[in-house]
C-alpha cells in the first residue's frame, strides 16, 4: 500500500510499504478514505518530537471503511464507515473507566520511554514517535486499528467524511479545551492560534455560554476565518501589544480564560523569541512557551488558563509566581476524544457546528508532502489540508 512515511527533519515521502494485518483478535483493518495533516504532525515534521524513526507512517486524524476484524470483535463490522480516535485506549484500566482515555495504561507498549521522559505514560497514539507506541498512522491506504470495540465511532448515514473526519482529534480537542475553562456566563475567553484547534476552542467557547471570544494569531487569513466564521474578535500580535489590548477590552481586568492552542513552537518577535530559540538550538530547553507565558501574565487574578497545545518536553523561564500569588488555575491534558466523539457528532447532526469550515486544501494522498510543506509554511492561505488515498 501507499503511505506517508517520516524520513527525517522537513522531509516526508509518500511510499509503498506492507499492508497492514490483524494481529490481536480485538484489531480491524480500516481502508482509509480520508485523512488530515494535524498541527501537531508539524511537530514531527519539524523535528522537534524524540524517537521518530525514518519509515515511521504518520497520521493521527483519519477515517474509513472496516474491510477485515478480528474474531473478538462485536461493535463494528465489516462495512462499516468509522472515524477513528488518535489516542488508542483499552477501555478497561483504571484511566479509561475514569473516562480518562488519553492515559490509558495498556495501549502503550513503550511506555518505558515515555516513563522516563515525561514520569509516567500516556496512551499509544497512531502515527507519533516510538515514545507512545510506534503504532503506524492513518495517512496511508489501510490502517491496523487495535481495541476495535472500545475506539472507533461508526458514522452513520447522512454525515459526509468531510464533517466526521475532524471527529479523530482536532473537534474534540478545541472542545475539550474550552470545556475546562469552566465557562460561566459572561465570560471573555481570549484564545491563543487560529489554527484549526483554536477555532474549534473559539466555536466551543461560544457554544459553552461564552459572551466573547478573542482569537489571537500573526496571520490575516486565520483572523479573518476567526472573525466570519465564529464570530472572534481578531487581534493580530504583530500589529499590537496583546497585553494591552486585552486589559483595554476588559476594563483592566484580563480574560476571565485563557487557552494556549499554539504549544511548543510558538512563535512571537523580540528578545523573548531570540532567546528561546537560542535555548532550543543548545537543546537547553526542548519547547517555546512563548503563547504559555503570555497566556497566564494576561489571564485575570482567580482565572483559567486551559492548555491544549502540544508540548513535548521541558521549557524555560514558567511564571509561577504569577500561577501562584494571582490563585490561576491551570488545566491541560492531551484530549479524551472517545469521550466527545458521539456528542459533538450529535452538534454536527444538529447544525450547531460545522466541521469543514477549517478545510482549505483537498490533495490526493500522493500530495502529502506538498501539503506538509505548504501547511508548515502557511502558503495559499492554508488552514487545514485533507489527503484522500483513493
Amino acid at each position: 500500500m501507499r503511505a506517508t512515511c517520516w524520513m527525517g527533519k522537513t522531509d516526508v515521502r509518500v511510499q509503498n510499504v506492507p499492508d497492514p494485518k490483524i494481529l490481536n483478535q480485538h484489531d480491524i483493518i480500516v481502508r482509509v478514505t480520508a485523512t488530515a495533516i494535524c498541527g501537531s504532525d508539524l511537530h514531527l515534521y519539524g523535528g522537534f518530537m524524540p524517537t521518530m524513526e525514518s519509515g515511521d507512517i504518520l497520521g493521527h486524524e483519519f477515517m474509513g471503511e472496516v474491510v477485515d476484524t478480528g474474531r473478538n470483535v462485536k461493535k463494528v463490522k465489516k462495512g462499516d464507515r468509522v472515524v477513528v480516535p488518535f489516542p488508542i485506549a483499552c477501555g478497561a484500566c483504571f484511566s479509561c473507566q475514569r473516562r480518562m482515555y488519553s492515559l490509558c495504561e495498556n495501549s502503550n507498549p513503550n511506555a518505558g520511554i515515555a516513563e522516563a521522559m515525561l514520569g509516567h505514560s500516556i496512551s499509544g497514539v497512531f502515527g507519533y514517535s516510538h515514545m507512545l507506541g510506534g503504532f503506524a498512522g492513518g495517512q496511508a491506504e489501510y490502517v491496523r486499528v487495535p481495541f476495535a470495540d472500545v475506539g472507533p465511532l461508526v458514522i452513520p448515514e447522512g454525515v459526509t467524511d468531510e464533517q466526521a473526519l475532524f471527529l479523530s482529534d482536532i473537534l474534540p480537542t478545541g472542545y475539550m479545551g474550552a470545556e475546562m475553562c469552566d465557562i460561566e456566563p459572561g465570560d471573555t475567553v481570549a484564545v491563543w492560534g487560529a489554527g484549526p484547534v483554536g477555532i474549534f476552542a473559539m466555536k466551543s467557547a461560544y457554544l459553552l455560554g461564552a459572551e466573547r471570544v478573542i482569537a489571537i494569531d500573526r496571520f490575516p487569513y486565520r483572523l479573518q476565518l476567526a472573525a466570519e466564521k465564529v464570530g472572534a474578535v481578531p487581534i493580530n500580535y504583530e500589529e499590537s501589544d496583546v497585553a494591552e489590548v486585552l486589559k483595554d477590552m476588559t476594563g483592566g481586568q484580563g480574560p476571565d480564560k485563557c487557552i494556549d492552542a499554539v504549544g511548543l513552537e510558538a512563535h512571537t518577535h523580540g528578545v523573548s523569541y531570540a532567546y528561546d530559540r537560542m535555548k532550543q538550538a543548545v537543546m537547553a530547553e526542548t519547547d517555546r512557551p512563548i503563547v504559555l507565558r503570555e497566556a497566564i501574565r494576561a489571564c485575570r487574578n482567580g482565572g483559567t488558563v486551559s492548555v491544549i497545545g502540544v508540548y513535548g518536553g521541558f521549557i524555560d523561564k514558567f511564571p509561577m509566581g504569577s500561577v501562584m500569588n494571582r490563585s490561576l488555575t491551570i488545566k491541560a491534558g492531551q484530549c479524551h476524544v472517545h469521550r466527545y466523539m458521539q456528542p459533538l457528532l450529535e452538534r454536527i447532526q444538529k447544525g450547531e457546528i460545522d466541521p469543514t469550515m477549517v478545510i482549505t486544501h483537498r490533495m490526493n494522498l500522493d500530495q502529502a508532502a506538498e501539503g506538509y510543506r505548504m501547511f508548515s509554511d502557511k502558503l495559499d492561505n492554508c488552514e487545514k489540508v485533507v489527503l484522500r488515498p483513493n
